[in-house]
């Protein structure tokens, strides 16, 4: 199944070129990006799409992207793929979808203990987290706003998901194998501009 990921910045041939995304069957926003535009890829695409806040996403509480789902902090089986969003920045001036360290620790805390995810968690392993941030010291940068959250580290390692995606860190890649960083069996992928890559669904009797 193929697997549309969106962070930071917009890509206009993603509205006007529908070879770039046939076939595209989930959209998922690592964050940073217009309302208006998530809306907008949802319905060119017409693909279900899960979005997480970054960190200049201010507009989102009183203009959520029409049609779109906010999986912030939230654990959800769909297409067959166990999913879990992360919101936010590290703290650096006290806006909004910033969070420190021990802040982030805990909304994982309280997700992997709430009954509300106990289902999506247990009936299959995680395939994809997508978090606006990165994991600390993978594709991160050493000022406040862009270190990345060691507790990703820790989630990765505990659950082994198949993929992490994030943004927030803005480059220019010159081919896909540059974004991605392979930590074990977890393929972490920097989702600046756009990515697409494709995922099968793992039933729980078959290994990852």
């Amino acid at each position: 199944m193929k697997v549309l990921t969106v962070a930071d910045r917009e890509m206009p041939e993603l509205l006007e070129k529908p070879e770039l995304t046939r076939g595209v069957r989930l959209i998922l926003s690592c964050g940073d990006l217009a309302p208006e535009y998530l809306a907008r890829l949802r319905s060119f695409i017409n693909a279900d799409l899960y979005y997480v806040p970054g960190n200049h996403d201010i507009r989102y509480q009183q203009s959520p992207p029409m049609g779109c789902t906010d999986l912030s902090c939230k654990i959800i089986t769909t297409h067959g793929l166990a999913i879990l969003g992360l919101p936010g920045s590290r703290w650096y001036n006290g806006g909004v979808h910033q969070y420190h360290e021990s802040e982030m620790r805990s909304m994982i805390r309280r997700i992997f203990i709430s009954p509300a995810n106990y289902f999506a968690r247990w009936r299959k392993p995680l395939d994809i987290v997508f978090a606006h941030a990165p994991p600390r010291h993978i594709h991160d940068a050493e000022d406040r706003c862009h270190r990345g959250f060691r507790c990703f580290n820790t989630l990765i390692k505990k659950y082994r998901p198949r993929y992490f995606i994030h943004g927030h860190i803005h480059a220019l890649f010159g081919r896909n194998a540059d974004r991605i960083t392979d930590v074990g069996p977890t393929r972490v992928i920097n989702s600046y501009g756009y990515h697409v890559f494709e995922i099968e669904p793992v039933s729980p009797e078959q290994p990852a």
